[in-house]
C-alpha cells in the first residue's frame, strides 16, 4: 500500500448504514441525538449519512421515523454531516438471520405499515433492508422500487433463486454481505453467492478486517471491483467512545478490543471510523487510493441519486470536503462549505 506523502484532499465519505456515534444511536428519536452523531461524523471525514434504525417494537420505531423527519427538514445545517434521510434497517426480516436484531420484534413484509411509516417520515426512507424469501417479501421489494425506495437484501436466509426474484423485482443493494445472511456453498450460492454474481446489486462491505475477513475482501473485490462497492461502518454509539457496555435496539453491547458483542458473542454494528474504512481497504486489497474513495463517496452517492451534488469534488456540488494526513488520519473537513473540523 502507498501512503500520501503529504496531504489528501477527497470528496467527504457518506454512510448509508449507520446506527450511532458518540453516545447516540438514531433510535433514541431525539434531535439532540441525531444532531450529536451529525457533529462526530466529520472527525472522520463522513459529511453525509443515512440515519439507520433498527428492528424494535412498531412505536419505537416510528418515535425515530418522526424524528429523523423533523431532523431533516429542520436541523440539517451547513457545518455538520448532513442526515440524507433513513435507513429501515429490519423488521422486515428474517429470524434465522436476525443476527444482533431483536427476533421479538421481526415482521413480515408489510407494504401498508410501510405506507405508513412513510407519510410518518415525510417521505425520507431511502433504503430499507428486507429477507425477499419473506411472505410478500418479492411484491414488497417491487413497491419499494416503484417508489423510489431502493431494496436491499439482508438479514435474510435466502437461496440463489430467491434473491435471483428479488433482483428481478428491483432489489439493487445487498446489507453488509456476508454479514447476517446465507453463506456460499459450492452446491447452492447462497445470498452471499448471488450478491457477487449479480450485477444489478451493489454490496454493502464493512471494511474493519472483524465482520469480513481481509482475504474474503478480496474475492468480493474480485467479484464486485470498486464500482459495485460501498463501504459503510454499520457502527453503533460507542463509536468514539471508550470499552464499555452500551445500548443497542434495547440490548446490552460489549465493546473491547475494537469488537462490539452482544453477550452471546453476535457481532452488534461496529465502532468503526470510514477514514479507518478507506485505510482498511487499501491493506486488503490492491485497490488504488481513488478507487477506495470512490467506494466511500461516489458510489454511495449515485446509489441514492445524488451524484449531481455530492460524491465528489465538482464545480456546482456541495463544498464537502476532506483534507487526510499520510496516516489517514482526517486534518479537515468541510460540510457544505462550512468548517466542520478544522
Amino acid at each position: 500500500m502507498i501512503f500520501p506523502k503529504e496531504y489528501t484532499v477527497v470528496p467527504g465519505f457518506i454512510d448509508v448504514h449507520i446506527h450511532g456515534a458518540a453516545g447516540a444511536d438514531t433510535m433514541d428519536a431525539t434531535l439532540e441525538a441525531l444532531g450529536t452523531i451529525a457533529s462526530a461524523l466529520p472527525n472522520e471525514g463522513t459529511t453525509s449519512f443515512l440515519a439507520t434504525t433498527i428492528t424494535q417494537e412498531k412505536s419505537k420505531i416510528e418515535r425515530a421515523l418522526a424524528n429523523a423527519a423533523q431532523f431533516c427538514q429542520a436541523e440539517n445545517h451547513p457545518g455538520r454531516a448532513e442526515v440524507l434521510g433513513i435507513h429501515l434497517e429490519g423488521p422486515f426480516i428474517n429470524e434465522k438471520r436476525a443476527g444482533a436484531q431483536p427476533k421479538e420484534h421481526i415482521l413480515k413484509p408489510d407494504i401498508d405499515l410501510f405506507k405508513r411509516w412513510q407519510s410518518l417520515a415525510n417521505n425520507q426512507i431511502k433504503l430499507v433492508t428486507v429477507a425477499p424469501e419473506m411472505e410478500n417479501g418479492t411484491e414488497f421489494i417491487s413497491y419499494l422500487k416503484n417508489n423510489g425506495v431502493i431494496a436491499s437484501v439482508g438479514h435474510t436466509d435466502a437461496v440463489y433463486e430467491e434473491v435471483e426474484e428479488a433482483v428481478k423485482a428491483g432489489a439493487k443493494q445487498v446489507t453488509h454481505l456476508f454479514n447476517g445472511m446465507r453463506g456460499m456453498h459450492h452446491r447452492e450460492p447462497g445470498t452471499a453467492g448471488a450478491a457477487l454474481l449479480f450485477k444489478e446489486l451493489m454490496i454493502e462491505l464493512i471494511a474493519d478486517g472483524i465482520h469480513v475477513s481481509p482475504q474474503m475482501i478480496k474475492l468480493v473485490l474480485a467479484a464486485k471491483g470498486a464500482d459495485g462497492s460501498i463501504l459503510i461502518t454499520d457502527s453503533m454509539r460507542a463509536k468514539c467512545l471508550k470499552s464499555g457496555i452500551y445500548d443497542l435496539g434495547g440490548q446490552d453491547v460489549t465493546v473491547a478490543d475494537g469488537k462490539a458483542l452482544l453477550a452471546d458473542g453476535t457481532l452488534a454494528g461496529s465502532i468503526l471510523k470510514m477514514n479507518d474504512s478507506v485505510k482498511n481497504i487499501l491493506e486488503f486489497s490492491q485497490l488504488t487510493l481513488v478507487e477506495a474513495v470512490q467506494m466511500a463517496s461516489a458510489n454511495p452517492a449515485k446509489q441514492l441519486g445524488i451524484f449531481d451534488r455530492k460524491g465528489s469534488i465538482s464545480a456546482g456540488k456541495d463544498a464537502d470536503i476532506a483534507v487526510l494526513n499520510g496516516h489517514f488520519e482526517v486534518e479537515y473537513t468541510m460540510c457544505r462549505g462550512k468548517t466542520a473540523l478544522d
